[in-house]
C-alpha cells in the first residue's frame, strides 16, 4: 500500500484547513510554533506544506525540500514561494484565488459608506467628548453614481452590492466583454474620463503595474467631477498620493479612503490629520471568514494535488503530456505575444471573443497550452488576479470572454503558424507568427491586415499612415527626437482593388525601449498618421 502522505501546517490557518487535509487520511503535523531551524531539519519528511505569507520557500529551500509535493499557500499572492525552482523540482503550488474577494467587496462597500456619512470621524468626536452633529453632515449613496475601474471579480462584485443600494453603477475595464455588462446590469463606460465626468464615487481595482501605477494622479483629478469621493482597495500605488492631497486640499476631492499604501506597514501618513480621509491598516482581505476560506481553499488543492484529483488553482500545473509539452515549447512564448499584440490592437474596447489558429505540424499535438499562453498574454497585467495556465481561462469566463482554438495541419509558406484574434465589439483584430532559426526566434508575419516578417522582440511601434513619400523618415526622426532608437523595422501596403498601392501603409517597428504615451500621440498628431499602438511584451 502506498504510504500516507505526511503533511505540515506551517503557519497558523483556520481549523477547516487542517480539517480537511485530516479527513483526506494525512499525517498532519503543526510546526507554527517551530524555529528555522526545527522546519529546516524536519522538512524533507513532508509531502505537503501549507503556509501563509511568513514562509518563504527559495531555491536553497525547495532544495532541502527532498520529498515535498505540493506547496499550498493559504491565499492569493505566491511571492514568497520560488515558482521557477519549484517547477524544475516537480512541486506544485497552489493557492486561494477566491478567498477574499467577497471580504474586499465588502470593504470596499464598508468605506464607501463610511465616507459618506463620516462615521469614524463622528466616533472619534463622541470619543472626545464632543457632539458636533452638524458638522458630520454627509451625503446618500442612493441615487449616486458609482464609477469602477477595473471589472474583475471584485470589482463585480462591488457592483452587486451599490446596485442593492439603488446606486446608478459605471464601469470600466476593456478587458470584460459587452456581453458580460449587459448581463450584470451595468454601464459600460468607454474610457476612464468617461467614469472622472460622471462619477460620485470612484473605486479602482486594477493589478499593479508599471501602466497603471499611479493611475489617478494629478491629470485624473483635473478631469473628475468636482466633489468626488475616491477609494483604494487594491494595490497601493494606484492613487498618486501627492496628487490626491493637492486635489483634497483644492476641495476637487470630497473625501478619500485607502486601505492599500505604496510602502507598509506605514507611519505618520501625511493624509492622516485630514478630517474628510479615511485610512485602513490594509483589512481588505481580513476578516475571519476570509481566513478560514483561504486556508480551506488552499488545504482543498493540496488534496487534490496529493490524491490525483483535479487541481483548479495551480500556479505552475502541466496541462497536457510531456511530449506535446516539449514539441509545443517553442511556440508558447510566441503565443503569449502574439495574444498581447492583439489585445493592443484593440485600443481598449470591450473584448468578446479571443480565437487562436494553430496550423501545420504543431496542430497534430494537444494545442491546449498554445491557447492559453494566448489568453495570458492578452490578460496578463491587466486583471486584479495573477493570470496561470490554470486560472484564465475561469478569469476569462468571469469577463464574458469567449475562448475558441482551432486546428488544421497544414500551414500555407511556413511549417507551422500560430493565428490570434482578438475579437471587440464586432471588429476582428488579427496577428501571425511563427517561430524561426535555431533559437526559435518568435516572428510578426502579420498585423492589421498587412504582412511583415519582423523579430517580435522587448517594445513595439504599429503604426498606420498615409502612403506618401518621406513619412518613413519622419517616423526616424521623431522618435530620434524622444531618444528611441529603433532595432528593427518592416513595412506593409495596402492594395487598390486593381491590386496596386492603395492609401494607407502599416510600419512595424521595434525599439530599444518602451514608447512612452506622449511620444506616440506626438507622431499621431502630425499630418497623415491615422492611428499608432506601442506595445511592450
Amino acid at each position: 500500500m502506498p504510504e500516507t502522505p505526511k503533511v505540515l501546517v506551517k503557519e497558523k490557518v483556520g481549523p477547516s484547513g487542517i480539517d480537511a487535509l485530516r479527513e483526506a487520511g494525512f499525517d498532519v503535523d503543526l510546526g507554527i510554533d517551530w524555529d528555522d531551524e526545527t522546519f529546516l531539519a524536519k522538512l524533507p519528511e513532508y509531502d505537503g506544506v501549507l503556509i501563509r505569507s511568513a514562509t518563504k520557500f527559495t531555491p536553497e529551500l525547495i532544495d532541502k525540500a527532498t520529498n515535498l509535493k505540493v506547496v499550498g499557500r493559504a491565499g492569493v499572492g505566491v511571492d514568497n514561494v520560488d515558482i521557477p525552482a519549484a517547477t524544475k523540482r516537480g512541486i506544485v503550488v497552489v493557492n486561494a484565488p477566491q478567498s477574499n474577494v467577497v471580504t474586499a467587496a465588502e470593504h470596499t462597500v464598508a468605506l464607501m459608506m463610511a465616507l459618506a456619512r463620516n462615521i469614524p470621524q463622528a466616533n472619534a468626536s463622541m470619543a472626545a467628548g464632543k457632539w458636533e452633529r452638524s458638522k458630520f453632515s454627509g451625503v446618500e449613496l442612493y441615487g449616486k453614481t458609482i464609477g469602477i475601474i477595473g471589472f474583475g471579480r471584485i470589482g463585480q462584485l462591488v457592483a452587486e452590492r451599490a446596485q442593492g443600494l439603488a446606486m446608478r453603477v459605471l464601469a470600466f475595464d476593456p478587458y470584460v466583454s459587452a456581453e458580460r455588462y449587459k448581463e450584470l446590469g451595468v454601464e459600460k463606460a468607454a474610457d476612464s474620463d468617461e467614469i472622472y465626468a460622471e462619477a460620485d464615487f470612484i473605486t479602482i481595482h486594477l493589478p499593479k503595474t508599471p501602466e497603471t501605477a499611479g493611475w489617478l494622479g494629478t491629470a485624473a483629478f483635473a478631469k473628475v467631477k468636482p466633489g468626488v469621493r475616491v477609494l483604494n482597495v487594491a494595490r497601493g500605488g494606484l492613487i498618486d498620493e501627492a496628487a490626491l492631497q493637492v486635489a483634497l486640499d483644492a476641495g476637487t476631492v470630497a473625501g478619500a479612503a485607502l486601505d492599500v499604501f505604496p510602502e507598509e506597514p506605514v507611519s505618520d501618513h501625511p493624509l492622516a490629520g485630514y478630517d474628510n480621509v479615511i485610512l485602513t491598516p490594509h483589512l481588505g482581505a481580513s476578516t475571519a471568514e476570509a481566513n478560514d476560506r483561504a486556508g480551506f481553499q488552499a488545504a482543498e488543492q493540496m488534496v487534490a494535488a496529493l490524491t490525483g484529483g483535479t487541481v483548479t488553482s495551480a500556479v505552475n500545473a502541466p496541462a497536457v503530456g510531456r511530449e506535446d509539452l516539449e514539441v509545443l515549447r517553442p511556440f508558447l512564448p510566441l503565443s503569449s505575444k502574439l495574444g498581447r499584440v492583439a489585445a493592443d490592437l484593440a485600443g481598449g474596447s470591450s473584448i468578446d471573443r479571443i480565437e487562436v489558429e494553430v496550423l501545420g505540424r504543431i496542430a497534430e499535438r494537444d494545442v491546449r497550452p498554445l491557447s492559453l499562453a494566448a489568453l495570458r498574454g492578452v490578460l496578463e497585467g491587466r486583471t486584479e488576479e495573477s493570470v496561470n495556465d490554470v486560472n484564465a481561462p475561469s478569469i476569462a469566463a468571469e469577463r464574458g470572454i469567449e475562448i475558441e482554438e482551432t486546428t488544421r495541419t497544414q500551414a500555407r509558406d511556413f511549417t507551422d503558424l500560430i493565428r490570434v484574434t482578438v475579437v471587440s465589439e464586432g471588429v476582428r483584430h488579427r496577428v501571425v507568427g511563427t517561430t524561426l532559426g535555431r533559437r526559435n526566434r518568435p516572428h510578426l508575419l502579420e498585423a492589421w491586415g498587412q504582412r511583415f516578417n519582423l523579430q517580435l522582440d522587448g517594445h513595439l511601434l504599429i503604426l498606420r499612415y498615409s502612403d506618401r513619400p518621406g513619412m518613413v523618415g519622419r517616423i526616424g526622426a521623431l522618435l530620434g527626437d524622444a531618444g528611441v532608437n529603433i532595432e528593427q523595422a518592416a513595412v506593409g501596403y495596402d492594395q487598390d482593388d486593381d491590386g496596386g498601392r492603395g492609401e494607407h501603409a502599416v510600419m512595424v517597428i521595434t525599439t530599444d525601449g518602451p514608447v512612452a504615451a506622449e511620444v506616440l500621440d506626438r507622431i499621431l498628431q502630425q499630418d497623415g498618421f491615422v492611428e499608432g499602438r506601442a506595445v511592450s511584451l
